[in-house]
């Protein structure tokens, strides 16, 4: 079966300067406004990477280009797989994301398959769990697989119509 149905819905940099990758995104690709969220607390508590608790912070930044959200991480404390891939990558394109209505029966369809899980967790009060998955094979380094409630949607929209005015 086909663990990531249905359209992409989000493409992420990872960086050390999201600034300066905000302004190349507008500037060079076109991306709207940006959304700023800074210092989001992943905590120990819901939240694992490599199947341990996991306790980071990271800025995040969101704008749309059309339909497509566009995702900018600033790791500024912690391990989590944004501060690994800077250190193998130095920065660059992270993840792609899905959407699914149902993260635990696509969680269980990779492990069937044997892609591995890097790192997992539920922010925002439990308006949005997600799974990275490992993506190497695929030429992008993660897959995100996201479950997204009708809040996390709403602020999405809200997101989505600041980054058009």
């Amino acid at each position: 079966m086909t663990i990531c149905q249905g359209p992409i819905v989000q493409t992420a940099w990872v960086t050390v300067d999201g600034d300066s990758t905000e302004r190349f995104l507008t500037d060079q690709v076109g991306a709207g406004a940006w959304t700023r969220i800074p210092d989001v607390h992943f905590s120990p508590e819901t939240c694992t990477y490599r199947g341990e608790p996991a306790d980071f912070v990271a800025h995040v930044s969101l704008t749309y280009l059309g339909d497509m959200q566009l995702e900018v991480i600033q790791p500024v404390r912690g391990d989590s797989i944004y501060t690994e891939f800077l250190a193998t990558a130095g920065g660059g394109l992270h993840h792609i994301c899905f959407e699914t209505e149902d993260l635990a029966v696509a969680e269980s369809e990779a492990a069937a398959q044997g892609i591995q899980v890097v790192q997992r967790g539920v922010m925002a009060d439990g308006a949005m769990a997600f799974a990275y998955l490992d993506g190497s094979v695929s030429g992008v380094p993660y897959i995100e697989l996201a479950q997204i409630s009708p809040d996390m949607r709403s602020f999405y929209d809200y997101v989505k119509s600041q980054a058009t005015r």
